[in-house]
């Protein structure tokens, strides 16, 4: 696999065995399955003068209870993580990894001392003074949610700049972290609005932090960085209420089918217990590419895990979709049993 490679690449998936885009299933990309209801009609939306931003950001605000001094976005949360880390006058920088992989790179690009710490294994290590500490809760690839109090007294001695990752907490009704801005200055929290509302094609992602912290970063951003297509998407998907309640419980339902489906195959010699909309699971005897060449035979995409820190090539990453797409997996899998 390419260093730092994402799944989700369905239009190179069916160029490479020669399908149609529409019939691939991708089990590879963690996207909500589930989309929220849009009433704008895009076509008659007003493109010809500036963006303003205003309606966006109280909504923002308000779904997360934080003040709008406390927050700014981003065109999509890969963009809020290399604006802080250009931003950022550190040296050292410690990922809890594995970890969503464009930490890893954004470090290398603006040149940190990359440090990472296994999860798994040493969760407590002590940290650099004045590390930009990583923290992607729930995690990825796995999908476990942490209890930080521990962890925020280790940053705490060491003086660090902590990034909470929480763009699948929205899949989870376990608490945020916001509640530390109070007592922990060198706090940010991204949330990634891409992954809950289904719309990795609409960037916006959101950083927040206290008062001060977003000023700085504001000084330098450019005026206009989202489209009135982002902000009329997302401004929409905010108004259906009952969306993200209606998501966590299909999404968990769907996720014990699928595990299911897993423990049943017989394949796996680890399957990990996931918040998150995907699983994390290790091969018994087939290496993570074999799996996927198996698969393809029934147009199915999953991720191979290999290219995370920590991981190695026994490792894939199944999301949770419709039923009728995990049922096709199971047939899929019923097959490799068979033979």
């Amino acid at each position: 696999m390419l260093k730092f490679e994402h799944g989700g690449d369905i239009k190179a998936f069916a160029k490479s065995i020669k399908s149609k885009e529409k019939d691939i299933i991708d089990l590879s990309s963690n996207i909500n399955f589930i989309k929220p209801k849009i009433k704008t009609d895009f076509n008659q939306l007003e493109i010809s003068a500036y963006p303003t931003y205003s309606k966006i950001y109280k909504q923002i605000a308000k779904l997360y209870g934080i003040k709008i001094s406390q927050m700014e976005l981003f065109n999509g949360g890969s963009s809020a993580i290399f604006s802080l880390f250009s931003q950022l006058n550190l040296k050292d920088c410690t990922i809890y990894s594995p970890a969503y992989l464009e930490y890893k790179k954004a470090s290398e690009i603006f040149n940190y001392n990359l440090h990472l710490i296994n999860r798994f294994d040493n969760i407590y290590d002590s940290i650099k003074k004045n590390s930009f500490v990583i923290f992607v809760n729930p995690s990825t690839p796995d999908g476990k949610y942490y209890d930080l109090d521990k962890l925020f007294k280790i940053w705490k001695k060491a003086n660090a700049t902590v990034l909470m990752d929480e763009s699948f907490l929205d899949f989870t009704n376990y608490p945020s972290t916001i509640k530390y801005l109070k007592t922990y200055k060198k706090l940010y929290i991204l949330k990634s609005m891409t992954k809950i509302y289904s719309s990795a094609g609409i960037r916006i992602g959101t950083l927040i932090s206290n008062k001060n912290n977003i000023k700085n970063l504001k000084n330098k951003q450019p005026a206009w960085k989202l489209s009135q297509f982002d902000t009329n998407y997302l401004s929409q998907a905010l108004k259906d209420k009952s969306f993200i309640k209606k998501s966590i419980n299909i999404n968990k339902k769907n996720k014990k089918y699928l595990k299911k489906i897993l423990l049943n195959s017989n394949l796996f010699e680890t399957i990990h217990t996931s918040k998150g909309n995907y699983i994390l699971a290790k091969l018994k005897s087939l290496k993570a590419q074999e799996f996927q060449e198996i698969l393809k035979s029934s147009k199915i995409m999953i991720r191979n895990c290999s290219n995370f820190d920590f991981l190695d090539n026994t490792y894939v990453r199944i999301a949770v979709k419709s039923k009728k797409k995990l049922s096709i997996l199971n047939d899929s899998l019923n097959k490799i049993i068979e033979k």
